[in-house]
């Protein structure tokens, strides 16, 4: 197949779940085109077993952006390291000053979409094979002064302040991959295992979580601003003029009386009813108008959120649980994956305004499933980053965490240690090596110290805490027979502490509504979730995995703002 034609439509038929295209190669051998652009990811070439020896000869297409570009031979042509993204690995190309300027191809940043033929780089040096240019289709410069983002060493606080350039870093892109993989991962372990993915709102009127820390969705101070323009632009009419258009409508009524009473034509009667409905209509117009008020709206002394849109107050949802449960009380087995907001003013490297959380709903199944389905599916992510990520996470074990590969292989194979929360609070009264920052006594919350302790240090694996106490925990957890603890559990790991939180939810009518007034919560939001309880009333389950923790205890990295594409954070929505 010659380089710049593309796979015919069997081929292209041949591998559409990869996203790719193959064709064979004269010699046997098979080159993977993009499915949807005239050239070879770069990763079908550097990461096959042979180093893409079998692929010598062919002529192909390939496009990425330079990482290193040099001249050699007093500028007769030029060496660049190219990256597209594929995987972290760079092919090398090799371009001739007969084909194309140099000076504008070797900046650090520089694109380029170039065409020529593989050829086994010379022996002594790092690459198997090299590109040999012969043309160069395309090419997006870069003024080497200016571009932010050099090929010198850069810190990851130093990305975020160029949120739009550092996935073209190593790492930046790297972490991309992983987040994608375990996306993927996401939903490939659900879908295998019967799950129904529905979406869940972004924008809702209850707070899951009944602690208050929620972002408010609303017009109502938009639509003031403009009411107060309007009114200084174009101000309300004065009592006189409604006055007069009052007396219009009773001058154009009696009108129509008089012309009906004179058997006036229909054409006289329709026109002098068309101008007193004209006069009505300016009228409530006016009228309307009269009621404009600048400012916020106020009832009783308070904001008065029925002129908002939604006629009451809405947030950004801080978790679809409580949603989802409406479908896994439907249908079943039931996930949700998506983006979850919490306007907590912390500036942690643990926090972020904006999160993306995995939260799935098991109907008929009590809090033992829950853990299983909880240690099965942590277990298969690692596993799978293991097989489909492995060149990424060597890049991380080689720049970040060397213990990150090993800490992978650890979560994959081996069985999750559960304790109860009293047992875990006895382990850790009992510690004598370690004092801890925060106090350890029933009834409070585990501190990250505590996690942290329990699975690197008394366990050295995975935990999970089950039974907390019922004051620390949410109002829908069921309550534990004694009374005094809820059926919840935490899975705590090496390197993050806790990963994912759950419970089996409590299906008891009585008992919620007797938690929603123990917590000081309005009923009257929730009440379409009692509704679950009291119209076939099912056992159910889940828990919530923090997707960005799960990419820390992957990658080693160690603040989540730079494990998320765009990170919000108290004062900071860059894009």
């Amino acid at each position: 197949m010659a380089g710049d034609e593309p796979p015919t439509q069997e081929v292209a038929e041949m591998s559409v779940s990869e996203g790719v295209s193959a064709a064979s190669t004269g010699s046997g051998e098979v080159v993977q085109w993009s499915r949807y652009s005239r050239r070879v990811l770069i990763t079908t070439i550097v990461n096959r077993p042979d180093g893409g020896l079998g692929l010598v000869g062919q002529k192909i297409s390939v496009g990425g952006w330079v990482k290193t570009g040099r001249e050699q031979g007093k500028g007769t042509f030029a060496f660049l390291e190219l990256n597209d993204g594929s995987c972290p690995a760079n092919l090398q190309v090799l371009v001739d000053a007969s084909v194309a300027s140099l000076g504008q191809l070797v900046p650090t940043g520089t694109c380029v979409l170039v065409e020529g033929e593989l050829k086994k780089a010379p022996d002594g040096t790092k690459q198997t094979v090299e590109l040999k240019v012969e043309k160069v289709l395309e090419v997006g410069t870069v003024d080497p002064a200016k571009y932010p983002i050099p090929k010198t060493k850069l810190t990851l606080e130093f990305l975020r302040d160029h949120v739009h350039l550092r996935p073209r870093t190593n790492t930046i892109s790297a972490i991309a991959r992983i987040r994608n993989a375990l996306a993927y991962a996401t939903h490939t372990f659900f879908q295998k295992n019967g799950f129904l993915y529905v979406h869940t709102p972004i924008i809702t009127t209850s707070d899951c979580e009944g602690a208050g820390e929620m972002f408010q969705v609303t017009t109502i101070f938009s639509e003031a601003e403009k009411i107060e323009r309007e009114l200084k632009q174009n101000p309300p009419p004065s009592e006189e003029d409604i006055e007069a258009a009052k007396l219009l409508i009773k001058e154009k009524g009696e009108k129509v009386a008089h012309l009906k009473a004179m058997k006036s034509s229909k054409e006289e009667i329709a026109s002098g009813v068309a101008e007193l409905t004209k006069a009505k209509e300016n009228l409530a117009k006016l009228e309307e108008r009269a009621k404009l008020k600048a400012g916020i709206p106020q009832k009783d002394g308070k904001v008065d959120y029925s002129y908002d849109f939604f006629a009451r107050q809405a947030f950004l949802t801080v978790s679809g649980q409580l949603q989802v449960e409406t479908f896994a009380c439907a249908v079943s087995s039931v996930y949700t994956f998506g983006p979850t907001f919490r306007a907590e003013h912390s500036h942690t490297s643990r926090h972020l305004a904006e999160f993306w959380m995995v939260e799935p709903e098991i109907a008929f199944a009590d809090l033992e499933d829950d853990m299983n389905c909880a240690e099965d599916y942590v277990q298969f992510l690692c596993q799978w980053l293991l097989d489909n990520c492995l060149d990424d996470m060597q890049f991380m074990v080689k720049n970040y965490d060397k213990g990150a590969i090993d800490r992978l292989k650890l979560v994959a194979s081996t069985p999750f240690e559960r304790v109860s929360y009293t047992e875990a609070i006895e382990l850790l009264k009992n510690v004598t090596e370690k004092k801890f920052e925060n106090k350890v006594e029933w009834g409070v919350d585990l501190a990250s110290e505590h996690e942290r302790y329990l699975t690197e240090v008394i366990f050295k694996k995975p935990v999970i805490v089950y039974n907390y106490p019922k004051t620390i925990k949410a109002f829908y957890m069921r309550l534990n027979d004694d009374s005094k603890t809820v059926a919840a559990m935490d899975v705590l790991v090496p390197k993050v502490g806790e990963l994912i939180g759950g419970s089996q939810r409590e299906e008891r009518l009585d008992v919620i509504e007797r938690r929603i007034r123990e917590m000081d919560l309005p009923v009257e939001p929730y009440e379409w979730y009692l509704d679950l309880r009291r119209y076939g009333t099912v056992k159910h389950c889940g828990f919530g995995l923090g997707f960005e923790r799960m990419i820390l205890f992957a990658t080693g990295i160690d603040n989540i703002r730079d494990v998320i594409p765009f990170p919000r954070y108290p004062g900071r929505a860059d894009l």
